[in-house]
């Protein structure tokens, strides 16, 4: 008789734009702290909710490959970027669901995020496709600030037993307390078009990522036309 695989698939999106220690150790930490053999980082193609990346989208999943090969467990997954059109993570989930009936789903979310969920396409349906693991700093009273709609959302759904997002495939909210990394692809693209705080940078993107933005000259500003 075939074994059922029942491991959990855990995704956490974003642009990555680029990829820097902020994404890679909060999704490490997140891995290790719920004994996941694997978390996979999901770049958007066209992100609905933000201004377009500034790095192609092969550009970007080149330096996300790059960054987690330093980092066992975590996996670059290009299914939004192969996929086209905007990147609704509703779409993502039922991509994976259909291919993996049974298998729980997780989708980790970062506080802010988790705020944001009602104005996301077809949001409500997201807690149908996977259960949601929102990465917060340690204390914070997330409940105390949801909008009406998610707050029904949570009364109906939050759990704190980890173990009921291994044993069943969608539906629950679980809060993971992480480590704050004050790290922001905003300011390390400005830093990288002015070419300042260089020796800093090496601290916050992993030498290889710093080095291929580097080799293709990634984030520089505009020239001006003559």
């Amino acid at each position: 008789m075939a074994t059922i695989d029942n491991t959990p698939i855990a995704l956490l999106g974003g642009t990555f734009d680029p990829v820097h220690f902020g994404h890679l150790r909060l999704a490490d930490e997140v891995r290790r702290a719920l004994g996941l053999p694997e978390l996979r980082l999901v770049p958007a193609g066209d992100p609905p909710h933000r201004d377009g990346p500034r790095a192609s989208a092969a550009h970007r999943l080149a330096m996300l490959r790059i960054g987690v090969a330093g980092f066992p467990g975590l996996v670059a997954d290009d299914r939004e970027l192969r996929r086209g059109g905007k990147s609704y993570t509703v779409l993502t989930l039922e991509e994976l669901r259909h291919a993996f009936p049974a298998r729980p789903l997780w989708l980790v979310l970062g506080a802010d995020a988790f705020r944001g969920l009602p104005a996301w396409h077809r949001w409500r349906e997201i807690f149908t496709l996977a259960h949601v693991v929102v990465v917060a700093r340690p204390g914070v009273a997330l409940d105390a600030v949801l909008p009406a709609p998610l707050a029904e959302e949570w009364l109906r759904r939050h759990t704190p037993a980890p173990a009921l997002l291994f044993d069943t495939p969608a539906g629950r909210i679980f809060v993971q307390p992480v480590t704050p990394h004050a790290i922001a692809a905003t300011a390390i693209r400005n830093s990288l078009a002015g070419n300042r705080d260089m020796d800093n940078l090496a601290q916050l993107l992993p030498p290889g990522v710093l080095a291929y933005i580097e080799q293709h000259h990634l984030y520089l500003p505009p020239t001006d036309a003559t």
